[in-house]
């Protein structure tokens, strides 16, 4: 139990320095947390002091999957099904387009420009393909976006993205079995009852009873998740769909949603962000940094040369286009995801996973950074902001509750 204790201290540490790094920098504090966990993960490695770090220890990797969990189950949320169904086309057309355009193009890369075997190019198509959720909405919630309908636009396009990205994972790797129609089976039947038992619980005991809110939602969040991973599918892909389901409930008391967001960004999250940097092998990528140059190139470019025309069709001024287009490029959650299960079987070698792990994780990187500093649409802000309610700045994560 001491060891455990020191660990967590340990990342605690590197997730209150990434905090204050962030603050001063005027950063995502995603962002930072990330490129701390690949400096934490080498100085680890140089001062052997690998078991100390524990970033593949089971109670490490359950933290970070439940702060995926949770984070993503708040961003869908967010989403008011009102203006979800208003940016139906815009949602579907550029959500798709983002999957398809790095799919077809990184594939090729993978095939003739890198010499992969088919099905380890075709892993790096679904693997490149994908855009990061969690970034995005962490994003969202810094900046003020995640009330505006251009933020739940972009959020809404990016789980059509990695909802498409999942379905052909599935379809080109995972057996279609017995085990896929129950979870199918049990989310219909879970995502239509919700509400009305979720409205019930809250009506009844919501004020008596400690959090039994909080308790109820995270019951279904882990269950959906236990039966998508015996399914042969991943624990976040049911919590977006959760989250749009309470949608209406969540709009009702944003004093809980608060509450549950300070716990998943407070505690949760870091283990999750920072934990994705130890995945990047510092040693791996300065052996072949071309081949990482190519493959972080080719997703960020074909986000971009497919969905900057696309996105133009919806949003004209130039700062909305590019930031819509940069948060699309970002990837993380899915990828790591795409690519550990190239890995477990045997579809990619160990040294083209580390490839397409440092290309996933640095793509969320790159594009947040730039979006961040030269193309956000401060205008939209402005126009949200109400007169007591400022805007806020890039590093600062909603603390109330």
């Amino acid at each position: 139990m001491e060891h455990i204790f020191l660990t967590a201290t340990l990342w605690l540490a590197v997730a209150v320095l990434s905090a204050l790094i962030a603050n001063r920098l005027d950063l995502s504090i995603a962002l930072v947390e990330i490129c701390a966990g690949v400096a934490f993960a080498y100085a680890a490695g140089w001062l052997e002091l690998r078991d100390v770090l524990g970033a593949h220890s089971e109670w490490v990797r359950f933290l970070a999957s439940a702060g995926a969990v949770v984070l993503t189950f708040l961003a869908g949320a967010e989403l008011d099904p009102d203006v979800l169904r208003s940016k139906l086309a815009e949602v579907n057309t550029i959500g798709v387009v983002g999957f398809l355009a790095p799919f077809l193009g990184c594939t090729a890369l993978a095939f003739y420009g890198l010499g992969w075997s088919s099905d380890a190019s075709w892993l790096c198509g679904v693997a490149l393909s994908t855009t990061s959720m969690a970034v995005v909405y962490a994003v969202m919630l810094e900046t003020g976006f995640n009330k505006t309908e251009y933020g739940k636009g972009i959020l809404g396009a990016c789980f059509i993205n990695d909802l498409a990205t999942v379905i052909v994972l599935g379809l080109l790797f995972a057996p279609f079995t017995y085990k896929t129609v129950v979870f199918i089976a049990a989310s219909a039947v879970v995502l239509i009852s919700l509400p009305t038992i979720t409205g019930w619980l809250t009506q009844k005991y919501a004020h008596r009873t400690a959090a039994i809110r909080t308790k109820w939602v995270v019951l279904v969040l882990f269950g959906l998740g236990t039966l998508a991973l015996w399914s042969g599918s991943e624990a976040v892909l049911p919590a977006y769909l959760v989250g749009m389901a309470l949608a209406g409930n969540a709009a009702k008391d944003v004093q809980w949603i608060y509450r549950l967001r300070t716990l998943t960004i407070g505690f949760l999250t870091p283990f999750y962000f920072i934990r994705a940097g130890t995945l990047v092998s510092v040693p791996a990528l300065l052996t072949a940094p071309v081949i990482f140059l190519a493959l972080l190139g080719a997703k960020v470019a074909t986000k971009i040369f497919g969905l900057y025309p696309v996105i133009g069709l919806f949003r004209q001024e130039r700062n909305e286009r590019w930031y819509y287009t940069l948060m699309m490029s970002t990837g993380l959650t899915f990828g790591t995801i795409s690519a550990l299960y190239g890995l477990s079987h045997g579809i990619v070698t160990q040294e083209q996973y580390s490839f397409l792990v440092a290309a996933v994780i640095a793509s969320a990187v790159v594009p947040t950074a730039v979006a961040g500093l030269v193309f956000v649409p401060s205008h939209l802000l402005q126009a949200a902001a109400q007169p007591s309610q400022p805007v806020r700045s890039l590093n600062s994560f909603t603390d109330e509750g």
